[in-house]
């Protein structure tokens, strides 16, 4: 195909520039329409109109050429619908993270497939979009557009007219656009179309394919299209390893691919979103990068990881970790990025009004450099896990390890910043139970001959710790456990604590009572005392309460409680953001969220053992 440049269809012909597809007059969808696509090294953000808002290149962290999610006019997007509107209905392939969307309206209706593909031996080394249209009933005047924006402000696109067809550049980006023979691509210097007409039986396929700063491959549209459904029997093959049987397997399945899409293939590091700046409050002022890899999401990964029995991602991620930590430690930050480096202390600011103008958009995370005494007990629990599954530790890992172990002992008195990340140190109880987690699991290994010293010391502190949670971080009067000593203020964090196993008994299940009351909206909870003012609830902290009450043997209330919440908070196609507002059942938040998705996993797998049991 060696098709030359014409001018496109003019904006206002656009659907989406018409505001078609449910997005807002300024051009910004609903958080909640969003499916999620990923390749193992990127994430593509897929409207339930067809388009594509969000798709950084050629990493989760790289400027996103297409960003129309935080800036609607300037940020780019990828388009692929029918002129005219109609109804859409969508789905994931089973056990894929493929999509395929069914669009109708009074001429006929067509399937479109969006797939992020990958290679015959594994991952392609470059990012290569596949966009499928067939044709199923009537015929359906189809609208394609790739339309780069400015990186959010930092560079100027521009297209390319090349031997092989459009070529978008943007910065050091080189993006190839391929179609089908007889699909019409257009182009002029700011975006590539493409007008045609579907029939009952037709098939068209068009490409994306990116590289930075190296040459490109250009493949054969077929190839392209071949590339779909391989990357359909691809993801069928690891979804097939799953040991996750039970009433809720579709949900934890669905949960386990958002997982996988925010694994970063190269290193193993596991972000906790996909997204940067998606606003935690509509007053503003609540907007963080979130592509970053926590120690605490790994902690939770790690465990859902061996629960289904996948050892590679499971060994991915700890050898990452633990070789993050030893490289740059030995005491461990709160966050890495995925490629192992220590974060920035600050962020910056780019230069996009953000979703529906809530800014600021920000690259980098300022809570970079503050003590949270829970990142111990987060890296102990993994490490623990990955040995009790059968596995051994490396003589330099358990040095560190013994590292991080006594420097537990001295820090569990300081106060820190907590889980919230909310920049006034107290002395917060869930931090105290972290660090006695830590110790336990220290000396639990050191029993076990995987780490060396005496553990006496660490198994004294923790008698402290549990001694100090207990004279302070309890109130009989609140009948809970507070967020921190001297008020009456309740913090959701404490459920990990029943996780965690420091308590499962009576006060627990007070606390849990107290939270309910406190902090809950039906079966949602916010993240802590008065944050509903500007906040919505956390959905995270929504299913821990599921596990607490499984755990501490009120298995009735927590299966009533999981199923209201699988009920309402996964959007169509089962993706969940950070946040989820009961009123409206808005999404909220970065997304997908790999700490929601995990706590569904984790919920539904603990309320299903005892259940059995």
């Amino acid at each position: 195909m060696t098709p030359s440049p014409h001018s496109p269809p003019s904006a206002s012909d656009v659907p989406w520039a018409r505001g078609d597809g449910g997005r807002d007059a300024d051009g910004y969808a609903d958080l909640a329409s969003y499916a999620v696509l990923g390749d193992g090294r990127t994430v593509a953000l897929l409207a339930l109109d067809g388009r594509i808002d969000w798709l950084p290149l050629p990493t989760l962290v790289s400027a996103s050429p297409f960003a129309a999610i935080l800036d609607a006019e300037h940020g780019g997007f990828l388009g692929l619908a029918p002129a005219d509107t109609g109804t859409v209905s969508r789905t994931y392939e089973h056990g894929t993270n493929v999509v395929v969307t069914v669009f109708t309206n009074e001429t006929g209706s067509v399937r479109v497939t969006d797939s992020l593909n990958t290679g015959v031996a594994g991952r392609l080394p470059w990012t290569e979009l596949g966009r499928r249209v067939e044709g199923l009933d009537g015929e359906v005047e189809m609208v394609f557009a790739a339309r780069p924006g400015t990186c959010l402000g930092a560079v100027s696109p521009w297209i390319q007219d090349t031997t092989q067809g459009p070529v978008i550049r943007v910065d050091g980006l080189t993006v190839a656009v391929v179609a089908t023979d007889g699909a019409g691509l257009r182009w002029d210097e700011d975006e590539v179309t493409a007008r045609f007409s579907t029939s009952p039986g037709s098939r068209h396929t068009f490409g994306l394919v990116g590289t930075e700063r190296e040459p490109v491959f250009v493949p054969d549209p077929d190839t392209v299209d071949a590339g779909i459904d391989r990357t359909v029997a691809t993801w069928q093959g690891w979804s097939e390893v799953f040991e996750a049987e039970s009433r809720w397997s579709e949900h934890v399945l669905r949960s386990a691919l958002a997982l996988k899409l925010l694994i970063h293939a190269p290193s193993g590091a596991i972000a906790a979103a996909a997204t940067t700046s998606l606003p935690e409050s509509a007053q503003g002022g609540k907007n963080w990068d979130y592509r970053f890899a926590w120690v605490r999401d790994m902690a939770y990964s790690v465990t859902a990881l061996q629960r289904f029995g996948l050892r590679e991602e499971t060994h991915a991620a700890v050898s990452w970790l633990v070789g993050t930590i030893r490289e740059h430690g030995p005491e461990p930050e709160i966050f890495y990025g995925l490629d192992g480096s220590p974060p920035a202390a600050d962020s910056g600011q780019a230069q996009a009004p953000g979703w529906r103008g809530t800014g600021p958009v920000l690259w980098g995370n300022d809570a970079a450099g503050q003590l949270q005494l829970g990142v111990y007990g987060d890296l102990f629990s993994i490490v623990a896990l990955y040995v009790d599954d059968g596995n051994i530790l490396d003589a330099h890992t358990g040095r560190m390890l013994a590292e991080v172990a006594d420097l537990t002992c001295d820090r569990w008195r300081s106060k820190d910043a907590g889980m919230w990340e909310l920049g006034t140190d107290q002395h917060y109880t869930s931090s105290k139970m972290g660090c006695w987690q830590a110790l336990t699991q220290a000396v639990h290994l050191a029993e076990l001959g995987q780490i060396p010293g005496d553990p006496s010391r660490w198994r004294t502190e923790a008698g402290r710790i549990r001694a100090w949670v207990d004279a302070h971080g309890w109130s009989e009067e609140v009948g809970a456990y507070t967020w921190y000593p001297g008020t009456d203020q309740l913090d959701a964090s404490v459920l990990l604590h029943a996780i965690s196993g420091f308590d499962r008994g009576e006060r627990m299940s007070r606390t849990l009572d107290a939270l309910a009351e406190e902090l809950g909206d039906g079966p949602h909870l916010y993240r802590y005392s008065g944050v509903d003012a500007e906040e919505a609830t956390f959905v995270a902290c929504s299913f821990w309460m599921v596990s607490a009450l499984a755990l501490v043997g009120r298995v009735e209330e927590a299966r009533e409680r999981l199923e209201s919440l699988l009920e309402a908070v996964p959007n169509d196609v089962g993706v969940m953001a950070e946040m989820h507002d009961p009123a409206s059942g808005a999404s909220v938040g970065n997304l997908p969220q790999a700490l929601s998705h995990l706590a569904l996993i984790n919920a539904a797998l603990t309320l299903r053992d005892h259940l059995d049991g």
